[in-house]
């Protein structure tokens, strides 16, 4: 082998990963020590490729190489590990609690800004800008309306000051765009050329935008505009890369991360999982160590531990600290009807007599969860329209259900024998709130969901929103400026993220949920944030059918909600985990009942 390298290591051609090329006498050893890294693969006979973080995770395995005088770092690839490695030992000197040389204080945040910063900051946003600068990457995990954008625009403008950043790649949501755009107009008083991302990579941007579907395919463009300036990467909602390397989006961002020079995250729901959520997160932060660090911090179990031991990496503005008063979210279980019952029963395998005959239906009709979920809501749900958007049609007062049926048949027919109970509970909800001058927020998972509620909350001219929907600005302004319209319903898909409802609705209706918490708690931040007056009375009611998987799902919620609010030492989370039962409000109220109500709603004068 004589002068040549046994092991050479450097950046694969995307620079995103480690490549690791050997001579001929060393392909076994290579493909041993490859098996320690997780995710590393063997490329051809002579070489292997690790994504950085795994290869940063697991560099202690380079120490099985047989031939260690021999082995060559490419420079580049040697500096970017030399700085992951002091990055990493920053992080454990402020877990120890250690004074790193770059603690500021909030006092002392303005004189860090610069000339040209004109943004106003609130004492919340003093002490996150001052731990963030502090920690040199961070997260920050603020509630929504507590300023996140602002945050890290002042943190950019401290840091170019002192020359560490000239530049920001910020992926986000779409809908998050607006928002960057705005806040740089009223933060700097010259102006900052903010680009959204193109065809191409531009060369030249302050700041440049792009969302988190456009980043896989960007991939190289980007690696080489980091490498090109130093810049800061920030992840807006930084929670939809939560899958870590395992998903496009953080296999994506994983890749990037160590290629710039300061990376954040912004996410008011960074665990709704769990805590591999918060792994996954973090490593992007700390390439190879914050995996290390949330594990060890949540491993004996004792949550409030583990929220004091990652306390120094992250900030959180709550909001409680904000002078929001709390919501009050109250649970509303509901009985089925006997029809709707053996049906739902059928689907999950209880078959009744009737059922019996016509089991393979039910069993194909059972296999996704999210049927269940329409299951629980309606099983009309499940029979297929002519559209996807087609109503279902509620004939009210309902027929008798006929004896001799097949469960089959009952169910393409059964909103001719039975209105559900949690419509007519939203019926009784909306309209109460109508006849009190407030307006509600109805929240459900499914487009014929929201399309069949829009029929039968007709009288109270709602607005709906829906990935189909063509004019979604409009329908808003409606729902805020007409005083006739009453009700919005929509899916949190849709609009669980980027709308502020606050200042017209305090009202919300979940007539069914899913497993994400974070769409969850996304969803009520939608009419509870900042900027609401502190006797403004925010109520949230949910929805269940009693014995079905909506018991599940709050079950789960609740789980998830626990471990977020003690991970974040944050009670407000935690009481969230917790809604107090009520009774339903259309109790007692039968078909005839129903029938009188909504002939009385359409008789409302316009």
């Amino acid at each position: 082998m004589g002068s040549q390298p046994s092991l050479v290591i450097g950046f694969d051609t995307t620079r995103t990963q480690a490549a690791l090329r050997t001579v001929p006498e060393c392909r076994g050893e290579l493909g041993q020590m490859i098996a320690s890294f997780p995710s590393g693969r063997m490329t051809d006979r002579l070489s292997a490729a690790v994504p950085i973080d795994s290869f940063l995770a697991s560099l202690g395995s380079l120490a099985e190489w047989p031939q260690p005088e021999s082995v060559v770092w490419e420079d580049d690839f040697r500096l970017l590990v030399s700085e992951m490695l002091d990055t990493a030992e920053t992080a454990d000197r402020l877990l120890n609690g250690t004074p790193t040389e770059t603690s500021v204080a909030p006092e002392g945040v303005p004189a860090l800004l610069g000339d040209a910063w004109t943004g106003s900051l609130t004492p919340f946003q003093l002490r996150d800008i001052a731990r963030l600068l502090s920690v040199g990457h961070g997260a920050n995990f603020s509630v929504p309306g507590a300023g996140k954008t602002r945050v890290s625009l002042a943190v950019f403008s401290a840091l170019r000051e002192q020359g560490a950043v000239n530049r920001i790649l910020v992926v986000s949501p779409k809908s998050a765009y607006e928002a960057w755009q705005l806040e740089v107009r009223e933060c700097f008083s010259s102006p900052l050329d903010v680009q959204v991302l193109g065809k191409s990579v531009p060369p030249a941007a302050d700041i440049l935008l792009l969302n988190y579907e456009r980043l896989d395919r960007a991939l190289a463009g980007l690696s080489q505009w980091l490498k090109a300036a130093p810049t800061m990467l920030i992840l807006d909602e930084a929670h939809r890369m939560k899958l870590g390397g395992a998903g496009v989006y953080g296999a994506a961002c994983m890749a990037l991360g160590p290629l710039s020079r300061v990376r954040m995250i912004l996410s008011g729901t960074p665990a709704p999982n769990g805590a591999k959520d918060l792994e996954n997160l973090l490593s992007f932060v700390w390439p190879g160590h914050g995996r290390r660090v949330v594990t060890q911090a949540v491993d004996g179990g004792d949550l409030a531990h583990a929220s004091q031991v990652l306390r120094p990496l992250y900030t959180r503005t709550t909001k409680a600290e904000l002078g929001l008063p709390p919501v009050d979210l109250r649970v509303r279980p509901l009985s089925m009807p006997p029809l709707h019952r053996e049906i739902y029963d059928a689907l999950i395998g209880k078959f009744s007599p009737r059922a019996a005959a016509d089991r393979g239906d039910f069993e194909a009709f059972g296999k996704a969860v999210l049927r269940l979920l329409m299951a629980a809501t309606s099983p009309a749900l499940l029979v297929g329209g002519s559209t996807r958007y087609e109503p279902l049609r509620f004939r009210v007062p309902p027929l008798d259900v006929p004896e001799g049926d097949s469960l089959a048949a009952l169910l393409r027919k059964l909103p001719d024998y039975e209105l559900p109970p949690k419509y007519t509970e939203t019926l009784s909800i909306v309209s109460a709130n109508a006849a009190a001058g407030r307006k509600t927020l109805v929240w459900t998972g499914f487009v014929r969901s929201i399309t069949s509620l829009q029929a039968l909350l007709a009288p109270f001219q709602p607005a709906a929103v829906h990935g189909g929907t063509p004019d979604r600005e409009e329908e808003l302004r409606r729902f805020r400026e007409d005083p006739d319209c009453s009700v919005l319903i929509s899916n949190p898909a849709t609009l669980g993220e980027g709308i502020s409802l606050h200042q017209v609705c305090h009202d919300a209706v979940y007539v069914d949920r899913d497993f994400q918490a974070g769409r969850f708690l996304q969803s009520l931040d939608r009419i509870h944030r900042l900027g609401l007056a502190p006797d403004t009375e925010t109520r949230v009611t949910v929805l269940t059918a009693m014995g079905s998987v909506d018991d599940v799902v709050s079950m789960r919620l609740a789980e998830k909600l626990e471990f977020m609010g003690s991970i974040l030492d944050d009670p407000e989370v935690q009481q969230l985990a917790d809604p107090e039962d009520e009774a339903p409000m259309a109790a007692g109220m039968n078909s005839a009942d129903v029938q009188a109500l909504l002939e009385h709603l359409r008789g409302r004068p316009a």
